[in-house]
């Protein structure tokens, strides 16, 4: 057996997803040689090695972006190494149909730091949140399985946990009126209960000037128990002489306008 042909079998079998060391052991031959052979099939555009010893095969649909979407592979890499992850932020937020504008870079949510992976034209960022696995998430299926994303609400606190990965406090302002069409009250505020509670003043801040809903509300009551300082609403930007907000105990060193 060739490496073309273990790749078209496990293609008929419905598998796209493969370990150098299973080509290894399926094919027979001399572990160079199988590299060898699968390092022609990348040339050629029919498989894709986004991390060194994960591949996946690359239908012709996808072989002018040289990799599957991220959602068809991040789930069975992590699930590979055992590792829980989900999609958020800006990528949860598109999901939702809450991007201001397409995200450049998909965004997963790991338990530690990792290397961002680029695969052809996808770039994959990698955040660290190191109770994850305690966060509500939403699962949706995939051409390849089944591909975890944060839920709405978890996303709008991620986004304003994380700004610096969300482009900016300003831009979280912008997706946040679209992504609360898809929030409940309810969820936001057991989600509240599993974040900092400075996401919670910032996050219930920005709802109430930008949202017409009973949104904030759900974040209010909250805030008044367990916020014991003043927090910033743009954490890298000067302090002095900016306005508070009582309510939300508040730092206002940002102008944030409703989007019309």
């Amino acid at each position: 057996m060739f490496a073309r042909d273990y790749v078209a079998d496990l293609a008929a079998r419905g598998r796209h997803h493969f370990t150098t060391d299973e080509a290894v052991g399926a094919i027979g031959s001399p572990r160079s040689s199988v590299r060898a052979q699968l390092r022609r099939l990348k040339v050629r555009g029919i498989i894709a090695e986004p991390v060194r010893g994960f591949n996946m095969i690359v239908p012709a649909k996808h072989r002018s972006r040289g990799c599957l979407p991220a959602e068809q592979f991040i789930p069975q890499l992590m699930d590979l190494a055992g590792e829980p992850y989900y999609f958020a932020l800006l990528s949860a937020a598109e999901r939702y149909g809450a991007a201001h504008q397409r995200p450049q870079v998909v965004q997963v949510m790991v338990r530690k730091n990792r290397a961002a992976i680029e695969c052809g034209q996808v770039r994959v960022e990698f955040v660290a949140r190191h109770d994850l696995e305690r966060v509500c998430v939403r699962e949706f299926n995939t051409p390849r399985g089944v591909a975890r994303y944060s839920t709405p609400e978890v996303t709008a606190l991620e986004l304003v946990g994380y700004p610096k990965h969300a482009g900016g406090i300003a831009n979280v302002a912008a997706v946040l009126p679209e992504l609360a069409e898809e929030m409940e009250a309810d969820g936001l505020a057991r989600a509240a209960r599993l974040s900092p509670v400075s996401w919670s003043q910032r996050l219930g801040y920005l709802l109430e000037r930008l949202v017409e809903s009973d949104l904030a509300d759900a974040l209010a009551r909250f805030v008044e128990e367990h916020a014991r300082s003043y927090t910033p609403l743009r954490r890298a930007a000067p302090t002095s002489g900016a306005g508070r907000d009582a309510a939300w105990k508040l730092i206002v060193n940002v102008d944030i306008e409703p989007h019309t």
